[in-house]
């Protein structure tokens, strides 16, 4: 590699949640770290299909963070336009990721096919003048096919954290436990050359320290510039003993006292595989009733049989709680929704139901049926547990809306809507200055990144007033210059 300093370009991910992407380049060496799909309405469609800023054939590697779509979903659509070099993640993400994009590439061809049906009825009523071919949100092409999933999958190389490896000479790379979703890493990157290095840490999704089933964050000694995320950077969550006395109101209320159902949006890898632990360890203390709970998500259904058999990356309450599940009187009753006739059943169930369904944003899937069968009813509840992206239909029931159009019909919102932020798998801004206290030294400029503009600039506030850090808000298309050192970092 050639002395003269790298570069890293903000391409997704800044200024916003969704769309994670950061390019780096050198003499000789171009890499990104995490290729998301943009989510939240016609922008965001907008941006997935716009041309990449870089050749995809011209990359040496990617590094993932973790398997969450908004950071992998895009991994598809690289690999068709040309990448064919391997892309480094942990084993369980790797796992998570193949199951996640499949779905992705199924969702995405299912609604090229409704586009299309969509589209030639319209020709069929205008005398067949319109054309079917169209290029935004409606698009009757598929933003990917699954055969671009099976080809990016088919580049990915496992590791383990704490093992470094060089992809490159020149190039050695780090992942530590980021204890947001089984698998998730922060990525420390340190590029060396001619006696000089440039350490670069990228924090990936933090997670909230006690959260179920993961262990809690590894902390970073040192970088020269880091990349910290900010979804919750402007507050900070309930406690963990307010949430679940909060969780517990919600289901009560719904299933006893008003003998209603309780629906949950719910990400399929992460969110739905912690609230089935925090619902058995409710059962077990004797907090909940006994209950049917439905996991309707063939995702879901993957991602939690991944997640058993990645055992000893599980923390060690979620052992032991599956183990009293198994010598159990059999509740909760869980019960995993394959088929389409599974998932209809669930919607004659007029009481004492908890359905956690996907997508954890409403935006697709088959939480809308729940929606549309539940959300009329005030005797049901609807908990969101997850961010909620602007433009989502679930960020419209977070912000009070009264009525949603859902499959093109008018519904009213007569649910109780509880929004649970302490159940979040994001850490809050307490816990994201915990990390940062984990640095040896201040790191030489500190980028704030994955947040809203107000979530970012409060967090950049913070961590320069409290911590005394060189911090700034990373701007999409931002480039930045990393020095490099004389000494190996």
């Amino acid at each position: 590699m050639h002395p003269s300093a790298p570069t890293l370009t903000f391409l997704g991910g800044a200024g916003e949640v969704t769309g994670s992407c950061y390019l780096v380049e050198a003499p000789g060496l171009r890499f990104i770290v995490d290729c998301g799909m943009f989510q939240g309405g016609r922008e965001a469609a907008e941006k997935n299909r716009r041309a990449f800023a870089f050749d995809p054939g011209g990359l040496d590697f990617v590094l993932l963070t973790h398997a969450h779509i908004d950071h992998s979903g895009l991994l598809p659509r690289l690999a068709a336009e040309g990448f064919g070099g391997p892309i480094h993640a942990t084993a369980p993400t790797v796992d998570l990721a193949a199951v996640m994009l499949r779905d992705s590439a199924f969702i995405q061809e299912k609604e090229a096919e409704w586009s299309q049906r969509t589209a030639q009825a319209a020709a069929g009523r205008h005398g067949g003048k319109h054309q079917a071919r169209r290029h935004d949100d409606n698009a009757i092409d598929p933003l990917y096919r699954m055969a671009d999933a099976e080809r990016a999958i088919g580049l990915f190389t496992r590791h383990r954290y704490g093992e470094a490896f060089e992809p490159r000479p020149g190039v050695r790379v780090l992942f530590r436990d980021a204890g947001h979703i089984l698998g998730s890493a922060s990525i420390e990157v340190t590029l060396t050359d001619a006696g000089c290095g440039h350490r670069i840490v990228f924090s990936g999704d933090l997670g909230q320290p006690g959260h179920p089933i993961v262990r809690d964050a590894v902390t970073v000694p040192q970088a020269d510039t880091l990349l910290v995320e900010s979804t919750y950077g402007d507050r900070l969550h309930r406690p963990m003993d307010a949430t679940l006395d909060e969780l517990v109101e919600a289901l009560t209320g719904a299933l006893v006292a008003r003998k209603g159902n309780v629906v949950v949006p719910a990400f399929a890898v992460g969110r739905t595989q912690d609230l089935l632990m925090l619902l058995i360890r409710l059962t077990r203390e004797g907090r909940l009733p006994p209950m049917d709970v439905y996991v309707d998500s063939p995702l879901a259904t993957s991602a939690t049989r991944i997640t058993l058999q990645h055992h000893s990356e599980l923390d060690e309450e979620a052992k032991e709680l599956g183990r009293w599940l198994s010598t159990s009187k059999g509740w909760p009753r869980i019960h995993f929704s394959e088929t389409v006739e599974d998932s209809m059943f669930i919607n004659s169930i007029r009481d004492g139901a908890v359905v956690i369904s996907a997508s954890g944003m409403c935006d697709a899937g088959r939480i809308k049926h729940h929606l549309k069968y539940n959300l009329p009813r005030p005797e049901c509840s609807v908990i969101i547990t997850g961010f909620q992206a602007q433009g989502t239909l679930g960020r419209r029931l977070v912000d009070g809306a009264r009525l949603i159009r859902l499959f093109g019909e008018e519904v009213p919102v007569r649910a109780r809507i509880f929004t649970i932020g302490g159940l979040s798998a994001h850490a809050d801004q307490g816990a994201l200055l915990g990390w940062l206290g984990g640095f040896t030294q201040p790191p030489g400029h500190a980028w704030v990144v994955h947040g809203e503009a107000s979530a970012a600039a409060r967090f950049t506030q913070v961590v320069r007033d409290q911590l005394g850090w060189a911090a700034d808000v990373a701007e999409s298309g931002q480039a930045i210059v990393l020095p490099m050192q004389p000494g190996s970092p």
